[in-house]
């Protein structure tokens, strides 16, 4: 009796928990059917996130290879918001799930949500807006490569040090 009592207490503790996750996750691309057909073998490849607090979406694509980021590159700067910001981060990244080094990440409203149509409306509230994230290794991400839109704020956090870690410095 007692271990029956037992399993079914952690049984309602994990579903009590699993109601406060952070994220919901789909390990494939479940963006709109209406984002550019060329982005459409990507969703094998990509992980589907939902949440934090308000149900903003983000979809994360990771890349083996540069070409194929090359070639996807165009067709995802379609899906973004005018006037959104690009955002350049290091790897590994979280959206990538710690594991990846090179990719992008869009963020999107919620469902049912429409973005804003232009960047300069949002007023730095970049979760109403449709912006990517990009993760650059500096090789299959190479920014020396691709070409950043003109009229897109970039946000470059590739060297900002996390509170949490510290930078080793070598030489004398």
């Amino acid at each position: 009796m007692k271990k029956t009592f037992a399993f079914l207490t952690a049984i309602a503790l994990c579903a009590m928990c699993s109601l406060y996750a952070d994220y919901s996750v789909s390990d494939q691309g479940t963006w709109p059917q209406s984002w550019p057909a060329e982005l459409e073998p990507l969703r094998k490849q990509a992980r589907s996130l939902e949440g934090p607090l308000r149900p903003l979406l983000h979809y994360a694509i990771s890349f083996k290879k540069r070409e194929e980021f090359e070639a996807a590159w165009p067709h995802l700067l379609k899906v973004k918001t005018k006037g959104a910001p690009i955002v350049l981060r290091r790897g590994p990244s979280f959206w990538l799930d710690n594991e990846k080094n090179a990719g992008v990440c869009v963020h999107t409203p919620p469902v049912g949500q429409a973005p804003i149509a232009d960047g300069k409306d949002a007023k730095g509230n970049w979760d109403k807006t449709i912006y990517i994230e990009l993760i650059a290794d500096g090789e299959i991400v190479d920014l020396n490569r691709i070409q950043l839109p003109t009229d897109t704020p970039i946000i470059d956090e590739r060297f900002k040090v996390e509170p949490n870690k510290s930078i080793k410095l070598s030489g004398g």
